[in-house]
């Protein structure tokens, strides 16, 4: 008897998997990032300020502590599921980063939350606030203006960058031939939404606009360069991409709103004026509470 000749290119394609929409993956993401990141100012505003003593962490507090450790879980599965690998050391770095980050960002938004209830105000800056005008030395002022640096710059870069490089690795294996091409199931429909605002609140509250523009504008090129080699997004990367896309609109329907706000217009000094939605409560939803 002879032996089977190898089939052909066109039947093995015709025999590979369809990829499958990684709803694991992008439930436990969706759950930390509302619970765990989302949550920790609601659980601030529901909770009464001294259910537990200041000198203490507090629920949000261990909601961040949580989220701390899942974060990095979570992105090195991404990594794992991804055909596009860095090295090794890069991996190790990239998860060190992401851990001191938010660290970093715990210790500032723990203490901001205790300065809130003593008459720290967002929307002003630190020297300009009156609990820090009368704060005697008025050296310790330098020491509050070095921690939201460490908070709002350094924790921010060193969180967010290694973040959103996680992600267009993982959207760059989204893609396969126009035979296997997928739409979303309606299980990805659901996560949409609420990935899209968490998105929203990433680009607000984090002030990562920069940052999450460069992320997509570099998710559109891998789309423009893989549909000239006929390789079209399956049921993941039009997940992330549709998430993209609406959290850039929720962020042009939210400056548009609060675009003729003279108050917050001078906390958002620059070219790029995204308030943040803490602040927004704090100078505005939070004052006609107590009216």
């Amino acid at each position: 008897a002879g032996t089977a000749s190898p089939p052909r290119s066109g039947s093995v394609e015709a025999v590979l998997p369809r990829p499958r929409f990684h709803l694991d993956l992008w439930l436990s993401f969706t759950f930390q990032n509302w619970i765990l990141d989302v949550g920790r100012p609601v659980v601030m505003l529901v909770l009464p300020a001294d259910w537990l003593p200041l000198q203490h962490p507090g629920v949000a507090d261990h909601l961040h502590f949580l989220y701390n450790v899942t974060a990095p879980l979570i992105l090195l599965k991404m990594l794992e599921r991804s055909p596009w690998m860095l090295p090794g050391l890069a991996v190790r770095l990239g998860i060190i980063a992401v851990s001191m980050g938010t660290t970093l960002h715990l210790v500032a938004d723990s203490i901001t939350r205790r300065l809130l209830l003593i008459g720290y105000q967002l929307h002003l800056p630190v020297r300009e606030n009156p609990i820090m005008r009368n704060l005697k030395p008025s050296a310790l002022v330098d020491v509050f203006e070095l921690l939201f640096h460490y908070d709002d710059t350094v924790g921010h870069m060193m969180w967010y960058v290694p973040f959103f490089l996680v992600l267009v690795l993982f959207f760059n294996g989204c893609f396969s031939r126009r035979e296997q091409e997928e739409r979303m199931p309606p299980s990805a429909w659901m996560l949409l939404a609420p990935n899209a605002a968490y998105y929203w609140y990433l680009i607000t509250e984090g002030q990562t606009f920069i940052l999450f523009t460069f992320t997509f504008f570099a998710m559109t090129t891998t789309v423009m360069h893989q549909r000239r080699r006929g390789l079209f997004l399956n049921s993941d990367g039009l997940f992330m991409f549709y998430s993209f896309s609406a959290a850039l609109i929720l962020v042009a329907i939210w400056v548009a709103c609060l675009w003729n706000d003279s108050i917050l217009r001078t906390t958002v000094p620059g070219l790029i004026y995204i308030p943040r939605p803490c602040t927004v409560y704090t100078l505005h939803l939070h004052q006609m509470s107590h009216i």
